[in-house]
């Protein structure tokens, strides 16, 4: 998979590209990481990329020119892009959408800043416009490292373990259940017994309840009641009476 990232600050990635799992996947060929600086390709003799919007008002908006140079320069002539725009007012960015974007052969990361883009670039460059959240951030950098790195840990053989991907929170449409690791007491507070049993069926049912609670508890819109077992019902009605 080829990632390339359009941003002005291309220094900021620099440590995030070349830690932990980012730079094992790239060691091991599993992604191809690249950020350009899409000032160089401007136009304009004073290298500027942006301008005053039309009809005034406050601050200034990036021009179509260099953007749209830079993404076909740096569009793989036989692979199919995606182009995505870090922006507030794009799709909210999920779990679901990370596992989209994993199966995709390139995908092409616009950062902007300043107030805005120019209308055009959205219209008629990109194909997806994300947001992480209802929030507004400088620009759209750390958004490209975020996305960078939910997309390229779930490409196959860039975890240790391909079973850390498919049991994360929101991969299974629910919260992950709590986990703990040795000592088994550590300051008076005790692992739960079931773990230590190893009864595997008996562990199973306790993770996959204490997920379900864990989701009840925090995230209660992302359940689906009517895909739960008549038991996992029953665990939900318990524990509306207990509220």
């Amino acid at each position: 998979m080829r990632i390339d990232v359009l941003s002005l600050f291309p220094d900021m990635f620099t440590g995030v590209f070349g830690q932990s799992i980012l730079k094992l996947a790239q060691e091991k060929g599993l992604v191809s990481l690249n950020v350009t600086d899409f000032r160089t390709y401007s136009t304009n003799k004073h290298s500027r990329v942006d301008d005053y919007p039309y009809g005034g008002g406050a601050g200034m908006v990036l021009t179509p020119q260099p953007i749209f140079d830079a993404v076909e320069d740096v569009k793989q002539p036989d692979a199919k892009a995606r182009v995505v725009l870090l922006c507030p007012q794009g799709e909210p960015y999920t779990q679901a959408k990370a596992e989209e974007f994993a199966k995709e052969e390139q995908l092409i990361l616009i950062c902007g800043h300043y107030e805005g883009y120019d209308e055009r670039i959205r219209t008629h460059l990109v194909t997806d416009e994300i947001s992480l959240g209802d929030y507004v951030l400088t620009g759209g950098e750390l958004g490209a490292m975020v996305i960078v790195d939910s997309v390229t840990r779930l490409l196959k053989g860039a975890l240790g373990n391909e079973e850390s991907a498919q049991t994360d929170s929101f991969s299974t449409g629910m919260l992950e259940h709590p986990q703990y690791t040795r000592p088994a007491e550590f300051r008076g507070l005790e692992v739960p017994e079931v773990l230590l049993s190893g009864h595997h069926g008996r562990i199973e049912e306790w993770r996959t309840k204490e997920s379900l609670k864990r989701t009840f508890e925090r995230r209660p819109e992302l359940i689906k009641e009517e895909f739960l077992t008549r038991e996992q019902q029953e665990w939900i009605k318990e524990w509306k009476k207990e509220m």
